[in-house]
């Protein structure tokens, strides 16, 4: 019984023991103590119910100390940041990376970069090392109607100053193919584009297109230069083609109106033809009104007649001797 009693209490000390250490993080304690950090156990335990993982605070704020960062940095501040939805590792990374390379980087604009949704340890290895963008090709029109086809390498460095609320690189690219476009199209011709290629790397740094971005654009070099289709022949072509559509059109408009008008004037013809032969017919009626009325005798009708016989008869040989 004493056996069974002991070995109860052996079991109840290994679980209490067991929920102490798992609520109670005593090894990343004395890893802190060690470090000369300074953090409660009750502040541990309280991470725990703020469902905080003590390790991703402790173990950066110990490397922050290491590295010289600990005056501005404290167990509230980095607690916060991680509440709030940041990386805290990621922050502490680029403070340390800034303060290496001589840059002034305090931690409420770090963790201001982070929340907003840029790597923050990115832009100080940028703003160290800076960083070569290259922009999709480019294709302008010079005046002469050659088209030129252009892409270029700029080198920017991130400005820490402006990561918040500034621009990105989608925004650079923009404006240095705007800047290519307009340097290009302003070339009396193609060729001066392709003999001095460093004009438009000049035209376009002079605009300072880096204003409201996150980066300081150190350099725009052009890496390619191609002449690319003739665009004004093309458009001269379709001009052409397109005036001759037109004159087409017109023409065929004129013939269709030439068509209707012969056959308005065909169907008037026949409309006088039947007015002639309507006042033919009224030739008989008239004699024989003229016989009645005694104003015409019977010899002037046989005279009438003999001069139409005879006028037929001249009028079949004019035929004949013709054919």
């Amino acid at each position: 019984m004493v056996q069974l009693s002991t070995l109860f209490l052996l079991v109840l000390a290994l679980i209490v023991l067991v929920v102490f250490f798992t609520i109670i993080p005593v090894g990343l304690w004395i890893s802190a103590i060690a470090a000369q950090v300074r953090v409660g156990l009750f502040t541990l335990v309280g991470m725990r119910f703020r469902r905080v993982p003590p390790a991703k605070i402790v173990l950066p704020l110990i490397k922050a100390v290491k590295a010289g960062l600990g005056l501005d940095l404290d167990i509230g501040k980095l607690e916060a940041h991680y509440l709030a939805g940041g990386n805290v590792d990621r922050v502490v990374d680029a403070l340390i990376a800034a303060q290496r390379a001589g840059i002034d980087l305090n931690f409420s604009r770090a963790a201001a970069i982070d929340l907003a949704g840029r790597d923050v340890k990115e832009a100080v290895m940028v703003s160290v090392t800076p960083k070569v963008i290259e922009t999709p090709i480019v294709a302008a029109m010079a005046k002469d109607g050659i088209q030129v086809k252009a892409t270029a390498r700029v080198t920017v460095r991130a400005n820490i100053e402006r990561l918040v609320g500034g621009a990105g690189e989608e925004t650079i690219i923009a404006r240095v193919g705007e800047g290519i476009v307009s340097t290009i199209g302003s070339a009396a011709s193609h060729k001066n584009v392709l003999e001095n290629p460093d004009s438009i790397s000049k035209t376009v740094l002079s605009k300072g297109l880096d204003a409201g971005t996150a980066f300081e654009i150190l350099s725009i070099d052009i890496a390619d230069v191609d002449v690319g289709k003739n665009i004004g022949a093309e458009l001269q072509t379709d001009q052409a083609e397109a005036d001759k559509k037109i004159a087409q059109a017109k023409a065929e408009e004129r013939r269709a109106m030439a068509v209707a008008r012969e056959q308005e004037m065909k169907a008037s013809v026949e409309e006088m033809r039947a007015k002639v032969v309507e006042a033919e017919a009224e030739v008989p009626r008239a004699m024989a009104q003229a016989l009645r009325e005694g104003k015409l005798g019977v010899m002037d009708y046989y005279n009438l007649q003999n001069v139409l016989a005879d006028t037929s008869m001249r009028e079949n040989i004019a035929k004949t001797t013709k054919e």
